[in-house]
């Protein structure tokens, strides 16, 4: 008995000294960025990571923005600590010689983006894109898609026109018809379809997988590396309720972008929720991404994906 109580007391004792360690390695402040229509939205606005951070004496911070490119120049300065963005930011943040790692990424959601056509378009396939205006976002996630499915299709990226465009000018460019084809994601891509009749010609699937990836500052990760990991914690189990809660998730979507809770059901019913640890395989898809951009001449400069490993993966 004596010794049972004394290893209950020496496991408490061990207990007590990481949590005081870990609080005092945490940092006051984790600063954060998100988009209204991304996972950390979610976190955002749920509340759970701000509650939990508090009890150790750590203030979370949000700031908004408006794109992923955006965010990643501001986890270059130091801005914010972590964010979470699609495939294509974080290559054009490593040419620019961001200092970021990969801490974790979405599973593969290649139904989220695609290639849409007006409802009485004569386009049909990839094939009859050849000499038409595609409107879309310069360097984001769907050029690569739409790159990959020329290619799918025998055509070269020179084939079509693109029309570099925000989404919200692209859906004003695609609604009057001075564009043929538009390549965007959810919820965009949902709100199109419930409203313009979209037509979608080809998404991403059997192309590109399509992935979030979640990112840190390689200092902030490196010198509280809890707390990162802690973050992914966090974006698993919101994960697991958003999977199981899709109408809840809707909602709180719905509340944050501003567009009807309809739109974002049916953004969520094609979008799985996730948060798991950087493969070989995953930065191997990531790499190619960079290369094929590399080679049309987006990206002004080679990048090594994995270079941006987080030195836990590592180990």
């Amino acid at each position: 008995m004596k010794k049972l109580l004394l290893s209950g007391l020496s496991a408490a004792i061990l207990l007590g000294s990481f949590n005081v360690a870990w609080a005092e390695d945490a940092p006051k402040t984790v600063n954060i960025g998100y988009q209204k229509a991304n996972i950390f939205a979610l976190l955002k606005y749920r509340g759970t990571l701000d509650s939990d951070f508090s009890k150790q004496g750590i203030t979370v911070r949000w700031v908004e923005f408006p794109a992923g490119p955006q965010m990643l120049e501001g986890l270059n300065v130091g801005s914010i600590d972590l964010a979470a963005t699609g495939d294509a930011p974080p290559t054009f943040a490593q040419a620019a010689k961001a200092d970021l790692v990969y801490l974790a990424h979405s599973p593969a959601n290649p139904q989220t983006e695609a290639i849409v056509v007006p409802e009485n378009s004569p386009i049909k396939t990839v094939a009859d894109l050849k000499g038409k205006r595609v409107a879309l976002n310069k360097g984001s996630d769907v050029n690569y898609l739409l790159v990959s499915a020329l290619e799918n299709a025998g055509l070269k990226y020179k084939d079509v026109t693109p029309v570099y465009l925000p989404p919200s000018d692209a859906r004003a460019a695609f609604q009057r018809g001075a564009v043929d084809a538009w390549v965007i994601w959810d919820p965009y891509l949902a709100e199109v379809e419930t409203h313009e009749k979209a037509r979608l010609v080809k998404n991403a699937e059997g192309l590109v997988p399509h992935y979030t990836f979640y990112l840190a500052s390689r200092k902030f990760a490196d010198t509280y590396p809890q707390t990162a990991e802690k973050v992914v914690d966090e974006l698993k189990q919101l994960s697991d309720w958003a999977n199981k809660n899709p109408d809840g998730a809707a909602d709180i979507l719905s509340t944050s972008t501003g567009l009807d809770k309809a739109i974002w059901a049916k953004a969520v019913a094609r979008m799985p929720f996730g948060a798991e640890r950087m493969t070989p395989e995953v930065f191997k898809e990531q790499q190619a991404l960079a290369d094929k951009f590399s080679e049309i001449g987006l990206l002004p400069v080679k990048v090594n994906v994995s270079s941006a490993t987080w030195s836990l993966d590592k180990k």
